[in-house]
């Protein structure tokens, strides 16, 4: 469990990648948001995430961080239901500029696509009531660096 004063909203607003596994099986890295209780991951036809999910709904996620040089080792796990939603493309804004920075006209092309309905972009929710934050953490033996 996480130590006391460990903040998941905290954690989970951090730009990390997730691992995301579906019952192909198939696990890939992607980016999300944390927003409403709920994981939004950015699918679409060109992606096994989409195919996967509407034939078995049942998804697992990790966030997770390990840095061996300061020892910080933290995760936070959630697994169920995915769904399949239209894509809405201010939520889109939202996450991209998450990983990518609010200078629009910087962004790779096919990231600039993903703000307008194009390719069949659709959001992969996935509801987490109460996400943990577990704490692995250590004190490194060496010096960071």
């Amino acid at each position: 469990m996480a130590p006391e004063g460990l903040d998941v909203e905290e954690f989970l607003a951090r730009p990390a990648t997730a691992h995301l596994a579906t019952a192909g099986p198939h696990v890939r890295p992607v980016w999300f948001l944390w927003e409403e209780g709920a994981f939004w991951i950015l699918t679409g036809p060109w992606s096994r995430v989409m195919r996967d999910v509407e034939h078995d709904r049942q998804v697992a996620l990790v966030v997770d961080v390990s840095n061996l040089d300061t020892g910080e080792i933290k995760q936070v796990t959630a697994r169920g239901r995915a769904e399949l939603l239209p894509w809405d493309a201010e939520r889109g804004r939202r996450l991209l500029r998450r990983y990518l920075g609010d200078d629009v006209s910087a962004w790779d092309n096919r990231f600039q696509r993903y703000i307008h309905l194009e390719q069949g972009c659709m959001w992969l929710r996935l509801p987490a009531k109460a996400p943990k934050l577990t704490d692995l953490s250590f004190v490194p033996s060496r010096p960071p660096g």
